[in-house]
């Protein structure tokens, strides 16, 4: 099984976006790539999503490309078509976790409470998105989940802002965190790409580990 870990390590910070138009799909990726994040997660919740993984291959070929609200084995297979690099699910379904095997694509399924983690622990994958993850439990539930499972990493998604990045980021168990706030679709729908670069240089040097001088 492929694991999408190593990605998650090195960006820490995963901007999770919904395009409606996949012609802002090119402009996006290019503000997040100057802006220092050259990783996204696109959801499939738009007609667009598959079309915009696509565009986004084409116009920035280096981007990390995630597909997100994988919710079924065609979803799977439509975005790992499109160019996505790795699969998100707010869930897990063993069917997914089967065709994501198949397609030779890493695939992050989603976990909130003991059985979940330990259904997609006995399949055989260790990093998770921990989703919702402020309305779920923030860190605190997040922190005990982590105690019996000591092999397992997450990607804590839903609820974080700026302010509270570096917090969940400083939980020994979190791998990266999804960023819905980064480039929000009324900024996507804008084509504000200005304000858009600024909000990944500020999630970057959020994430940055933090040194102290003395």
């Amino acid at each position: 099984m492929r694991d999408a870990l190593e990605l998650l390590l090195k960006h820490r910070v995963i901007p999770v976006v919904e395009i409606a138009d996949s012609a802002d799909a090119a402009g996006l990726a290019a503000a997040l790539a100057d802006g220092g994040l050259p990783v996204v997660e696109v959801t499939l919740r738009t007609s667009a999503a598959v079309d915009a993984i696509a565009r986004i291959r084409a116009a920035v070929p280096e981007m990390a490309i995630g597909a997100g609200t994988v919710l079924d084995a065609a979803a799977a297979e439509a975005a790992a078509g499109a160019g996505a690099d790795f699969l998100v699910a707010p869930g897990y379904s063993p069917a997914v976790g089967r065709r994501a095997a198949e397609l030779g694509i890493p695939l992050i399924p989603g976990a909130a409470t003991a059985s979940e983690v330990e259904n997609t622990r006995a399949d055989g994958f260790r990093t998770l998105k921990f989703f919702p993850a402020v309305p779920a439990g923030g860190i605190p539930l997040l922190t005990a989940l982590t105690a019996p499972y000591r092999d397992v990493r997450f990607m804590p998604t839903g609820g974080i802002r700026q302010e509270t990045l570096a917090d969940w980021l400083a939980v020994p168990a979190v791998a990266a965190c999804g960023g819905t706030w980064i480039a929000p679709a009324e900024l996507i729908e804008r084509g504000d790409w200005d304000a858009i670069r600024t909000r990944a240089t500020d999630a970057v040097r959020a994430a940055a580990p933090q040194t102290t001088h003395e």
